[in-house]
């Protein structure tokens, strides 16, 4: 080995060497560290990283995995993962017997979620901070609320149904109506609403969906989706459209038996799976399947497309691309279970590609069979863990890994804002649609010898179309039910016949639009006579399709159809007919050979479809 030796000439190089070798040593020691403590950084365990929440839940499911969905997962047994995949039913007025048997499901066997039911907003609130205690998860809390809580609790606003907004002509008073009801859900602790219902509705007899539909015209129907949807998802709820593929075309309600839909793909396509292809499209968080047998679909003997793999996996996921979460419909529907077995149908759901199972007939059933479906081989522990963990990121999406019980103080004038009061009275203002208008009767006039009257057919009482009529005019009310004896009809008329105009409103047995308002053959007889009778301006508080159940109604010299009796909804009727507010609203459905989709007098212009 040759030794370096040292000669007189370098003499000042070994100098400077030895004055900057400190200096490098240090700088490549610090670097060697600063690369380290970057590695340390890069390669730092999952659980020191912060979760930021996706800007979408479709985001959040596409990556099921986080600091808090992963602790959570690994805590759960098996069969403790299948029952995070179940929603259970729920009502706040069914008494203690009743909340125990909810509570004992919660305690056992952990299952995922509640939707709840009829009751009061008070009594669901404390509810649900109990069931939540009680959860080893948090539980997702869901509602089928397509006009708001007010549609279940007692105390609490209600919007109108979607063929009511189907009239309406700007979207963005739809998207203000999901935004407050995002409102509500929140403020009851509520993360999932079961709206809006997509379904294009062309069939004037469909006995389930029609007025719960925005109308017949796949446009319309998929903006209006469109508009509540994003307001309730900006707004941090979780909103599921319905009823995947589309239940607008049947005359069967799959409540009580199961819908066949014969259709073929190309006009599924061009119709009924529009609005839904569009909404997956702009983010719908979640997908309700309907409980419907489509043969061109899936050809298996009286298979409900809930229970298909071709119509949930192969048309919903991979065909359409959808990411969201998938329900079932209710289980409990006679639509599945004339068919299929409490257990075998729900694992058949699962097997066909849905996400979470909602309100079923029999939980412990329900789950050893999917725990023997997983021993059979027909679903895999696997399949049932991504499902779990897709479950879990939907809840930290939706603020569950903060949990905080609701607050009680203020629930209910919370629930009621001056701001859902406006709403409501402008949604019902841009609703209003005047179909007819002979010689110019609206706005009604009160001449020197001109006597009004009000005559409220449905109503028990004095009803709030009468009052308002009654400040505009010098009205005289009459009130007569919808089974009214021969005596009561006669009397009426020989009061009517001193009368010149009269105001004839129309109201079925609720508040909710009804596909059968029940009148009586003579009622129906007298609505008809007071039309040929008098000048008569007739409004339509019900179901737009409900103008065929009485023969001579469009010869009223002025027809309005104002679709719900709410509140403001009569208050603009009466504002319609003295003229004291244009008639905006058009008709979402075709009724009959006269009265078809588009129609309706609008600011004082006909603006009709032509025929």
């Amino acid at each position: 080995m040759r030794c370096l030796r040292y000669h007189p000439a370098a003499k000042p190089f070994y100098h400077l060497l030895l004055f900057v070798l400190p200096f490098l040593l240090w700088n490549c020691e610090g670097s060697d560290a600063s690369r380290h403590a970057q590695q340390e950084e890069n390669y730092a365990p999952e659980e020191h990283v912060p979760y930021i929440r996706p800007a979408s839940i479709i985001e959040a499911l596409e990556n099921p995995s986080s600091r808090w969905v992963d602790s959570v997962f690994n805590t759960l047994t098996p069969e403790q993962r299948i029952a995070q995949l179940i929603i259970v039913e729920a009502f706040s007025d069914k008494g203690p017997k009743y909340e125990a048997d909810v509570m004992r499901l919660i305690k056992k066997y952990q299952v995922g979620g509640i939707i709840f039911f009829q009751g009061g907003p008070v009594r669901q609130a404390k509810l649900t901070n109990k069931y939540q205690a009680a959860a080893k998860v948090p539980l997702m809390i869901a509602m089928d609320a397509e006009t708001g809580v007010g549609m279940r609790l007692d105390s609490t606003v209600q919007y109108p149904f979607q063929q009511m907004l189907g009239a309406i002509e700007d979207n963005g008073l739809i998207y203000q109506m999901g935004a407050e009801v995002a409102s509500e859900f929140k403020r009851l602790g509520m993360h999932v609403n079961f709206a809006p219902v997509a379904d294009i509705n062309n069939n004037a007899a469909n006995p389930i969906i029609g007025y719960r539909a925005f109308g017949e015209d796949r446009l319309d129907v998929t903006a209006k989706s469109l508009a509540y949807m994003q307001g309730m998802q900006d707004n941090e709820i979780l909103a599921t459209a319905k009823h995947f593929p589309g239940h607008g075309d049947t005359d069967v309600d799959s409540h009580y038996d199961l819908p066949i839909i014969p259709y073929d793909r190309q006009r599924l396509d061009s119709l009924e799976l529009y609005p839904f292809k569009e909404l997956i499209k702009y983010g719908i968080g979640s997908i309700m399947v309907a409980h419907m047998h489509i043969p061109k679909l899936d050809s298996a003997r009286l298979l409900p497309s809930t229970l298909s793999k071709p119509i949930v996996t192969g048309l919903l996921k991979n065909h359409l691309k959808f990411k969201g979460l998938i329900f079932t419909d209710a289980m409990v529907m006679k639509g599945v279970t004339k068919y299929f077995e409490p257990g075998e149908a729900e694992v058949r759901a699962l097997m066909a590609g849905n996400d979470i199972l909602e309100r079923l007939n029999n939980v412990p059933k329900a789950i050893q069979a999917i725990k023997a479906a997983i021993v059979r081989g027909d679903l895999t522990q696997a399949e049932i863990d991504l499902k779990c963990r897709r479950v879990l990121a939907a809840k930290q999406w939706l603020g569950l890994d903060n949990y905080k019980p609701i607050e009680l103080n203020n629930l209910y004038e919370d629930l009621n804002p001056p701001i859902a009061d406006s709403t409501n009275r402008i949604l019902a203002e841009a609703s209003i649609t005047l179909l007819r208008n002979y010689k110019k009767i609206i706005p009604v006039k009160q001449r020197r010898r001109t006597r009004i009257a009000t005559v409220s057919i449905g109503a028990r009482r004095t009803t709030v179309f009468q009052r308002e009529a009654d400040k505009y005019a010098r009205t005289k009310e009459f009130i007569i039910s919808r089974k009214a004896t021969k005596k009561e009809i006669l009397k009426l008329q020989k009061q009517l016949r001193k009368y010149d105009v009269v105001l004839l409103s129309l109201y079925g047995p609720s508040i909710r639009p009804s596909n059968n308002m029940g009148y009586s053959p003579e009622a129906k007889a007298l609505v008809r006579h007071i039309i040929r009778d008098k000048k008569t301006v007739t409004v339509l508080f019900d179901n737009a399709y409900a103008i065929n159940q009485f023969p001579g109604i469009e010869e009223s010299e002025a027809l309005i159809v104002a679709y719900q009796p709410l509140f403001h909804a009569q208050q603009a009727a009466a504002q319609v007919a003295f003229g004291e507010l244009k008639a905006r609203g058009r008709l979402p459905v075709t009724v009959n050979q006269d009265f078809r989709y588009g129609d309706g007098i609008r600011k004082g212009k006909v603006i009709a479809t032509l025929h």
